[in-house]
């Protein structure tokens, strides 16, 4: 007999849209985690070395407050992870040219050969995982960025 307790709006989990992205976030993170493994890098280090690497190739001065803003995480969670990669030998912050509150993030050699390396693993894992899309991956991208509310 079905209860009478109408506390969710919707009759099956699979039509709750947080639900289902909290699943699938959850599944990939688990796959991302293993992927990254051998490159003894967390989801986080590698979100902020690959963009660390991306945003030097755009010919950008790569402040902290750029990869909080680019990467959408928080100002201190950034600054923690940068503190632990490069305890690790993997980036260096040096004195900003034109900004002295600020200072520059740059990968070092063996930084940048590990993010490299990592990029192809982590684009491969995301090709295989996400190709079950197939001709929808651009209109699923779209939709992501609308809720990111990025044009």
């Amino acid at each position: 007999m079905k209860s009478t307790d109408n506390t969710f709006s919707v009759e099956k989990a699979e039509e709750s849209s947080g639900f289902l992205l909290w699943q699938v976030t959850n599944l990939w993170q688990r796959e991302i985690k293993k992927a990254l493994e051998p490159y003894g890098l967390t989801h986080s280090q590698f979100v902020l070395m690959a963009s660390i690497h991306w945003l030097t190739l755009q010919q950008k001065d790569v402040t902290q407050i750029l990869l909080s803003s680019h990467t959408k995480i928080d100002q201190m969670t950034t600054s923690t992870v940068l503190r632990t990669l490069q305890s690790k030998g993997f980036l260096q912050r040096q004195e900003h040219l034109t900004d002295t509150r600020a200072k520059t993030v740059v990968l070092t050699d063996i930084g940048k050969e590990i993010i490299m390396k990592a990029v192809v693993t982590v684009e491969a894992f995301d090709k295989t995982f996400f190709a079950t899309l197939g001709d929808n991956t651009a209109i699923f991208n779209a939709q992501l960025l609308m809720l990111l509310h990025i044009k």
